[in-house]
């Protein structure tokens, strides 16, 4: 079976929606609710609220605003990080800039889609980011590899100290360039197990849990 496929007799991932807007909230939480995929366990309207609640819930994935008022999203995936190191947290905005992508990813988000979004995306991306991939939606994705390819782009110094393994880089370039793990192992000439095989291994040498963060952490200065 396919990475990315569930099992039908696997449980449902259990997500956690975190949104100011209370009727894009309240719609949301309805309709993912309705999925067999995913069970919503919370639905909460500030940072504040998902700092106070969400370590005793344990979700799986988190969706998180960007924009919410008081404590940001950002701030508050930084945060919950911390306290749930095992969450994973995709964020939800209207922005589609640099800055903005790149904060999030390094407060350590592993995915970034743009509003709107349908509930239908979210559990696509909940199963996507629990089977360790970064969900993006194309115009944020494209954001990514046009920053990677600026004049004077270097890697950080602690991905220099994790000492890669020439392959390792060679995956990792392809990795942050946007390639999907097939498409790595075509040019690279390896098989998909050896391509999950050199991923796990970058993970673990970085320090971080998935691709999004992996290129957060490229691109840091």
């Amino acid at each position: 079976m396919p990475p990315s496929a569930q099992s039908p007799l696997s449980p449902p991932i259990r997500v956690a929606l975190v949104e100011d807007q209370a009727g894009l909230r309240e719609s949301l939480q309805e309709a993912l609710s309705n999925s067999e995929e995913v069970r919503c366990v919370a639905a909460l309207a500030n940072a504040q609220e998902a700092v106070a609640k969400l370590p005793s819930l344990a979700p799986d994935v988190v969706f998180m605003d960007i924009n919410l008022p008081g404590m940001d999203g950002v701030s508050c995936v930084r945060e919950l990080t911390r306290l749930l190191p095992d969450t994973l947290c995709v964020m939800l905005t209207v922005y589609d800039n640099t800055e903005a992508v790149f904060n999030s990813l390094q407060a350590g988000a592993c995915g970034y889609l743009q509003k709107p979004v349908k509930a239908r995306e979210l559990v696509t991306a909940a199963r996507e980011v629990v089977a360790g991939g970064s969900p993006m939606t194309a115009k944020i994705a494209r954001l990514v590899v046009q920053a990677f390819r600026k004049p004077g782009t270097t890697p950080a110094a602690s991905e220099k100290e994790a000492e890669l393994t020439a392959r390792e880089q060679a995956v990792l370039d392809q990795l942050v360039a946007g390639f999907s793990y097939k498409e790595i192992g075509e040019k690279l000439q390896v098989s998909d197990h050896t391509v999950h095989f050199h991923i796990r291994n970058i993970y673990r040498k970085l320090q971080v849990r998935s691709r999004a963060q992996a290129v957060a952490k490229v691109m840091k200065k």
